[in-house]
């Protein structure tokens, strides 16, 4: 979705043909994929962070255009909601020491767009939900006024036909109804982008799908939406829904959710692309002047803009990624992690999960036929709901009966193993340790984004109203933030 979209209106033709094109794109990517030496090189680390945008007194600020506009960062984009901003990190190779890198890159990121928004009276935040954010701040007059998010808006809008009901469980239940796909915008993430073999790509797309509701867990850090406290990671719930462009008084077949965990353990990368193109409709049909075919008759390598732009309209946990860049490689973005609490929170979580799905690479296949797939979607929404405190149903390569087990067990079991996988990498050894040191001090403590959340904002509820309590928590949150302490060290108190 970070093409460049002139125009927010469609004709019948413009989708029929979009789609015929999306289907050629397939075809002509199968020829890729087979074509000998495709997808191999070095494998790297991408990364995108998106961030809220804060006034003084902690209440979202609307001015992500003009942030945009005063800072010129190439790296820099606007996001759905104009209180939000995403930052594109570099890609580095995975070697030496690249999260440290990419670390503090994202540091000075910050620091330099902070320049450019104090003087309009904001503060960037990564964190998954804003605890102040209220339902009046939301609505249409809150989207960012690109053709492409209205673009966005009105598919979907008109593919449901009705508003989108929010209802989401936990201690205090959240029921709402939204005219439009803000709503999908109270949500901010850290997205992962890893690099790896196009001739391996299902057994490290099933490896990331197996071990991403141990990541998720323990980067929780979204556990409140307009003063409800609900999952320990709430941002799964509220993304799913705000984008559910199923209509439910449909009567025949209907698409899945376009935001899913996955439709089975994944076969090849080519079925990853197929399935999105097959299971749900084009919402944006812009049309490139490629030929793709000719392109690979020549021996090049195509954009397949039209297949890319189609399968960024559909939101998987874990995205199959093609990029024609470097003479053509596949990526998997992990996409389920919040954003926040620290820059190196987030490397943390992103070397852990690169490391966890490296510990299961070799035995994935027997992984994968032990345990159906919808067990590990089972885990994902248990992670998500329950954070550190999930039972999952977890294989064990010589398990006789699959059974519950607490998540964290899962966690403490799997550290080791990362750590040993990550030291058969070029990551350096300080690296490792370092990152994988907070991992095992969220373990040891039992402590999240999502926990210290809620504990602080409990703490101040004794003696403040539940607007106060968020505020100040989030006060606190800044402040440590700010200091790139990990999670696991900040205290419980101001």
């Amino acid at each position: 979705m970070g093409l460049s979209v002139k125009e927010s209106e469609f004709t019948t033709e413009d989708f029929e043909r979009f789609a015929a094109k999306v289907r050629t794109d397939l075809t002509a990517l199968t020829r890729l994929l087979d074509r000998p030496g495709f997808g191999e090189g070095e494998p790297s680390i991408g990364a995108e962070v998106e961030f809220y945008i804060v006034n003084p007194d902690l209440r979202v600020q609307p001015i992500n255009t003009e942030i945009a506009a005063s800072a010129q960062d190439p790296q820099l984009t606007v996001e759905l909601n104009r209180f939000n901003l995403e930052y594109n990190l570099s890609p580095q190779a995975f070697k030496g020491t690249p999260f440290a890198r990419t670390e503090q890159e994202l540091l000075g990121a910050i620091q330099r767009i902070n320049r450019h928004a104090a003087p309009l009276n904001g503060e960037l935040v990564p964190i998954g939900i804003l605890p102040t954010l209220r339902q009046c701040d939301m609505g249409a007059k809150v989207m960012t006024d690109e053709p492409r998010y209205h673009a966005l808006s009105n598919a979907l809008i008109q593919q449901r036909g009705e508003p989108f009901s929010i209802h989401i469980g936990g201690n205090d239940v959240i029921d709402l109804e939204a005219d439009d796909v803000t709503m999908e915008g109270a949500n901010t993430s850290f997205q992962l982008h890893w690099r790896v073999p196009a001739h391996r790509y299902a057994d490290y797309f099933n490896a990331v799908q197996l071990v991403t509701p141990i990541a998720l867990a323990l980067a929780s850090n979204s556990p409140s939406l307009f003063g409800h406290h609900l999952w320990e990671e709430t941002r799964i719930a509220l993304f799913k829904q705000s984008v559910d462009s199923r209509s439910p008084n449909h009567r025949t077949w209907k698409h899945p959710s376009r935001v899913y965990y996955g439709n089975g353990w994944a076969r090849s990368a080519w079925e990853l692309f197929a399935a999105s193109a097959s299971l749900y409709p084009p919402i944006i049909p812009l049309m490139s002047e490629e030929d793709p075919m000719a392109v690979i008759d020549r021996g090049d390598v195509p954009e397949l803009a039209e297949l890319r732009l189609h399968h960024g309209t559909t939101w998987p946990w874990n995205r199959a990624i093609f990029d024609h860049t470097e003479g053509g490689h596949l990526r998997i973005e992990i996409r389920s992690m919040p954003a926040g609490p620290t820059a190196v929170d987030m490397c943390a979580n992103g070397l852990f999960v690169i490391g966890a799905a490296l510990a299961v690479l070799e035995d994935i296949r027997h992984l994968t036929s032990i345990l159906p797939f919808h067990y590990a979607e089972h885990n994902f929404y248990r992670a998500a709901k329950y954070g550190i405190d999930a039972d999952i149903i977890w294989p064990h390569k010589d398990q006789v009966q699959l059974q519950d087990t607490p998540l964290l067990n899962v966690a403490r079991e799997l550290l080791p193993r990362a750590r040993e996988a990550l030291q058969r990498t070029a990551v350096d050894e300080a690296e490792i340790h370092r990152l994988l040191g907070i991992i095992d001090g969220r373990i040891q403590t039992g402590m999240t984004g999502a926990r210290w959340q809620r504990q602080v904002t409990e703490s101040f509820s004794r003696s403040q109203t539940s607007d106060e309590a968020f505020k100040n928590m989030l006060s606190l949150y800044m402040s440590n933030q700010k200091t790139n302490t990990p999670l696991h060290e900040w205290t419980l108190s101001s």
